[in-house]
């Protein structure tokens, strides 16, 4: 991209690649597994199969970590997301819909895994529903089961056209509208409550000029604000209004909910985009630019169409989840990869699970040994008909003095005492971005 944005040669140890596919268990075990813990959780980040310094870590291709936990024991398997050369690489999230389940990214379509093997089985557009990129954060309406999902810089990369669909349960495309944005700019989250869909444009800009004359494709443009578009679910994307608040930037969407003649969204808040550049390409901010769970609030009674912002948690972190049986309704529980300062001034990234209960505004955390670092915690409910929040949290840490990752469990409601299960490696996880929990193994299926 450009020289603001890190390189493999200048990444701490554990975004560097593996260069190896395997499968381990049963794993060593530490602690009590949880006997209503059976399913499978499936984790994908970037890992270059021919890693290249000069190449952008986003941009390494796919792959796959599961953990599969059954009858007291958990098995390990990886495998790369093998794509063709133009189906992109797969390598931000993975999630099931449809009796399928799909490795995402943002700039092509979904890719089909089968669940038991990780094979790659192919891109799909369900069958012929989807014609455009799709984002890799779709989000799933937990009363009807259909799948809402938008993208961005559509038809045309780095322009401001943008494209929302949905798909049924049963993986029928039921709408796909195009529409355009007030500026081109990267959109990773959106954001969908029972009655609403959202779309933040943030002033992470877009320009096919900028890229074609050597400068940043993307850049920090802050004197453009922020504008979020809202329109109601049984609407259209002709009913959008375009509401707006200061400059910011957001990859993550906690959730978002009504109550009253107000539209709530949590979100995770950057003053300033982490690794992205001014147009001139000077840094805006660096990779420990910190991050906060901050509310916006839209009064659908303000004539002007400004939201507010108000910080929640000031404990900096990112990859923000919750009960999903919730998604789009009022809520009480999420949980974050929290940061911790240090008394130098520093700050150690992702060092903490952090569960913040919104009822009451406590906040409960683990904080893991240094040089440790964990990922996005998954939420699994003990059991379908738990009360919201009554589960497991799941994540991978990586140990730095080992060089190696575990699988760790807590107590989604009490991560204070830290994990109730180990399960250990013998290699590391390289840092990777989203994951999900898959209650059974599906039987093998096929693309398009």
């Amino acid at each position: 991209m450009n020289e603001a944005t890190p390189r493999h040669t200048a990444a701490p140890s554990n975004l560097a690649p593996i260069d190896f596919e395997t499968e381990v268990g049963p794993l060593p075990l530490h602690g009590t597994l949880p006997e209503s813990l059976r399913g499978t959780l499936v984790r994908n980040g970037p890992n270059p199969r021919v890693p290249d310094a000069k190449a952008h870590w986003f941009s390494g291709d796919g792959m796959l970590h599961a953990f599969h936990i059954a009858d007291g024991a958990v098995h390990y398997r990886n495998r790369w997301v093998k794509t063709g050369p133009s189906d992109g690489v797969a390598n931000t999230n993975v999630i099931g819909h449809a009796g399928r389940v799909l490795a995402l990214e943002e700039a092509h379509l979904p890719v089909v895994i089968d669940l038991a093997t990780l094979d790659t089985l192919g891109p799909t557009d369900f069958d012929g529903g989807l014609q455009h990129r799709v984002t890799a954060h779709p989000k799933t309406d937990p009363r009807t089961g259909e799948l809402l999902f938008f993208g961005y810089g559509t038809p045309e990369s780095l322009s401001s056209g943008m494209s929302f669909g949905a798909v049924s349960r049963e993986g029928r495309v039921t709408r796909r509208e195009q529409f355009e944005a007030p500026y081109a700019s990267m959109v990773h989250d959106f954001a969908v409550s029972a009655e609403h869909v959202m779309f933040p444009i943030m002033p992470l800009t877009a320009s096919l000029e900028r890229a074609q004359s050597g400068r940043p494709p993307f850049a920090w443009e802050p004197a453009q604000g922020t504008r979020v578009g809202m329109m109601p679910r049984n609407g259209s994307t002709k009913d959008l209004v375009w509401w707006s608040g200061p400059a910011c930037y957001v990859f993550h969407v906690m959730n978002a909910w009504e109550a009253g003649n107000s539209v709530f969204v949590d979100v995770m808040q950057f003053d300033l985009p982490p690794l992205f550049p001014y147009p001139d390409g000077s840094p805006a901010g660096d990779s420990r630019t910190p991050s906060r769970l901050t509310r916006w609030t839209f009064d659908l009674d303000n004539p002007a169409h400004e939201f507010t912002q108000t910080v929640l948690e000031e404990t900096r972190g990112e990859f923000p989840r919750m009960d999903e049986r919730y998604a789009g309704f009022a809520y009480r529980h999420g949980w974050f990869a929290g940061h911790v300062a240090l008394d130098d001034g520093e700050v150690r990234m992702y060092a903490s699970v952090v569960h913040v209960d919104h009822a009451t505004g406590a906040r409960d955390m683990f904080t893991f040994d240094a040089p440790d670092m964990v990922s996005e915690a998954i939420f699994v409910p003990r059991a379908d008909e738990a009360d919201e929040g009554d589960g497991w949290l799941l994540a991978t840490v990586w140990r730095g003095r080992s060089d190696t990752s575990d699988l760790v469990i807590f107590d989604a409601r009490d991560v204070a005492k830290g994990p109730v299960c180990i399960a250990s490696l013998p290699h590391r996880v390289p840092v990777g971005f989203h994951g999900n929990w898959f209650l059974e193994r599906p039987t093998r299926l096929t693309s398009d």
